[in-house]
């Protein structure tokens, strides 16, 4: 006969995940990770929290097996324990957008208006058209970690002042994060402020690897 307390011990076991999802900065910790590999230090830079309270919050996503580490001298780099991570938190999140109205209208107040957007499959017809300048406007460590074949590296924070790096005579392709994420819309605001044709990628680089696309590094053609 089945032992109830042992069948609660094994949902509490499960639930771990579902508790270490269960914060709003954890999971923007995951879709920082998404992008890239990120030191500790770098992660408190980028989600804007003290750099204990980052620490206690990537313990309890590395407890539920999340996050794996790497050490490298007095630093600890963590990344997403694999790509099953990043379909969960993925699906997750896409779950609460299809589910939860205050999520379209939370993130509407977030991102602005919605600036001119094209697909994947769109983007890559486009490209084998020479039709579009791709460009990446997330920081450059991310950049160098993964980043579309052909991208031009453009950090949002530098975009007005490299403008004329940019080729006139393509329409582009900004793309960053994902669809919660500023920069692209930001971006194609600007640039169509210059009087550029812009639009933005409807998602960013971790759609794009998921659906088996190809991708590329620093390091590597």
């Amino acid at each position: 006969m089945a032992d109830p307390e042992k069948k609660a011990a094994l949902f509490d076991q499960l639930a771990r995940v579902g508790k270490a999802l269960g914060n709003g900065k954890r999971l923007e910790l995951l879709d920082l990770l998404a992008q890239s590999e990120r030191s500790v230090e770098s992660l408190t830079a980028a989600c804007g929290l003290g750099l204990t309270t980052v620490s206690a919050h990537l313990q309890t996503l590395k407890a539920a097996g999340l996050v794996t580490t790497r050490r490298e001298g007095q630093k600890i780099h963590y990344s997403l324990a694999g790509d099953d991570v990043l379909a969960l938190y993925r699906l997750a999140r896409d779950t609460a957008a299809a589910r939860i109205a205050d999520v379209e209208r939370v993130a509407a107040d977030y991102l602005g208006d919605t600036p001119g957007q094209i697909s994947r499959d769109e983007l890559l017809a486009g490209i084998g058209a020479g039709r579009y300048t791709v460009l990446d406007v997330r920081p450059v460590e991310e950049y160098d970690a993964a980043h579309l074949p052909g991208a031009l590296s453009i950090p949002i924070d530098e975009l007005s002042a490299r403008l004329d790096e940019i080729p006139a005579d393509t329409q582009i392709v900004a793309y960053c994060r994902g669809p919660y994420c500023v920069f692209a819309h930001d971006a194609v605001e600007l640039l169509t402020r210059s009087g550029r044709s812009a639009f933005r990628l409807e998602d960013g680089l971790p759609e794009w690897h998921a659906a088996g696309l190809p991708i590329t590094s620093a390091g590597r053609a």
